[in-house]
């Protein structure tokens, strides 16, 4: 007998990407429902009670973890899975502590995807294979050794003053990409990584991308360590490019992206 499909409701701003991981996931999942922001997800959440939320954790008036935050004392049965294009420390750390089941991003492959929501919604927890390690260090290292300390990880001085936005444009530009590719990775415009990267060249005392550039260069295996995973090995000089992987954005749309 086959087994019946998730009930998945899926929540991002994008509403391209939400298409493509629908159209991606129609064979094996079965999406009961789509929202946009915190308020309508925890709507649509409380009146479709779905076997796993799939959740951005950037939303226009919050986080994920407002999302879970919300939702799971009246519903504890509903599981999440934080699907992010972010592997900031601090993301996945806040939507773990507010009760997500699984974070990985959105470099992963379709048939991945589907196999981690079908985990997910038997009660396996899931994550991206470089997060993995750095969620149990991070947990590990927080004061009470549970997570449940009033703090986040700290790594570096210079690394915790930028925002979760910031680190993400600071990682690209590490790997070689254009303002350009940037926008297009992050789903933001030119000018908001301009905004960024002028945010980041001030708080690190820099003047030019150029010098941002040697800066993060430099720093590489520090860049990998605390903007990626700690326990992962450290980077090699083909780390930095990366590989390229499928994306899930819509099928009509290239289907290849530079992989973090």
């Amino acid at each position: 007998m086959t087994a019946p499909k998730p009930r998945v409701v899926l929540v991002d701003d994008h509403g391209l990407f939400r298409s493509g991981v629908r159209a991606e996931l129609g064979q094996r999942v079965q999406v009961v429902g789509e929202a946009d922001d915190v308020r309508p997800a925890i709507e649509l959440i409380g009146r479709t009670e779905p076997d796993v939320v799939l959740l951005d954790v950037h939303l226009p008036s919050g986080g994920g973890q407002d999302v879970i935050a919300a939702v799971k004392p009246a519903h504890p049965g509903v599981r999440f899975l934080a699907l992010s294009a972010s592997d900031a420390p601090e993301d996945v750390i806040a939507v773990i502590r507010a009760g997500a089941r699984g974070y990985v991003t959105k470099t992963i492959s379709t048939g991945e995807l589907a196999d981690a929501i079908d985990r997910v919604a038997s009660g396996d927890a899931v994550f991206s294979h470089r997060l993995a390690g750095f969620v149990l260090d991070a947990f590990a290292a927080m004061p009470d050794g549970s997570g449940g300390g009033p703090g986040k990880p700290s790594f570096d001085p210079e690394l915790d003053q930028l925002t979760t936005r910031e680190r993400e444009v600071l990682r690209l530009i590490a790997q070689g990409y254009t303002y350009k590719e940037i926008a297009k990775e992050l789903y933001i415009s030119v000018k908001t990584v301009e905004t960024h990267v002028s945010s980041v060249l001030r708080k690190l005392q820099l003047s030019t991308r150029h010098q941002l550039t040697r800066w993060a260069a430099e720093r590489r295996l520090t860049l990998c360590a605390q903007l990626y995973a700690p326990s992962a090995a450290p980077c090699s000089s083909g780390a930095v490019t990366g590989s390229r992987t499928r994306n899930l954005v819509s099928p009509g749309a290239d289907s290849t992206v530079r992989s973090p």
